[in-house]
C-alpha cells in the first residue's frame, strides 16, 4: 500500500513538472550560453500570448527575408510574462522580476533587449524620448530598431533593409 502512494506522489511530481513554465533565469542563463558558443549576441522578448504586437514582432522576425537574418545575428529567447486569467500558467516563473531588472516592468509589451553573451545590454526597445518602441511599426519606430540593430549586431545594410521592409509593411 506504501509502495503505491509514492508512485502516485512521484507520478504526480513528474506531471507537474511537464507542465511548469521553464523559469525566467533557466532561460535567460540557457540563451546567453549558446549565444557564447555560437558567438552572436541574445535578443531577449518579453511577452504575453493576448499581445496583439507581441506577435506581430514575432512574425516579422520569422519571415522568409529575415529569419536567416535574426538567426544569423541572434539567440532569440522569449519570457512570457502579464498573463491573466486562466493563461497565468504560461508565464516564465521569475520572468516579472527580469523584465523589472531592465526597466521593463511599465514599459508596455513586447519589451526586448539586446545583450552580449556576458549579459551586458547593448540595447532596449526604449527610444529617446525613453517610451518603448514595442514593435517598431511606424517609419520612425523602424529606424530607431535598426539603429540599434546595427549598433548591437552589426548587421549589413542588406540586412537592415530587409528587416525594414518587412517591419514596414
Amino acid at each position: 500500500m506504501k509502495f503505491s502512494k509514492i508512485l502516485l506522489i512521484i507520478g504526480l511530481l513528474f506531471f507537474q513538472l511537464n507542465f511548469a513554465q521553464e523559469k525566467a533565469d533557466v532561460i535567460f542563463k540557457k540563451a546567453l550560453t549558446e549565444a557564447k558558443a555560437q558567438n552572436k549576441n541574445v535578443l531577449l522578448m518579453f511577452h504575453a500570448s493576448w499581445c496583439k504586437w507581441c506577435h506581430v514582432m514575432e512574425n516579422n522576425m520569422k519571415l522568409p527575408e529575415t529569419k536567416p537574418v535574426f538567426d544569423k545575428k541572434f539567440v532569440t529567447a522569449y519570457v512570457d510574462v502579464q498573463e491573466m486569467g486562466e493563461k497565468k500558467k504560461l508565464e516564465n516563473p521569475g520572468g516579472e522580476e527580469l523584465m523589472d531588472k531592465y526597466k521593463g516592468k511599465d514599459a508596455g509589451l513586447p519589451f526586448w533587449l539586446i545583450l552580449n553573451p556576458k549579459g551586458e545590454v547593448l540595447a532596449d526597445s526604449f527610444n529617446d524620448k525613453k517610451e518603448n518602441l514595442g514593435c517598431p511599426s511606424t517609419a520612425e519606430e523602424v529606424d530607431a530598431f535598426l539603429t540599434k540593430l546595427k549598433k548591437a549586431s552589426k548587421m549589413t545594410d542588406n540586412e537592415l533593409r530587409s528587416v525594414k521592409k518587412a517591419f514596414l509593411k
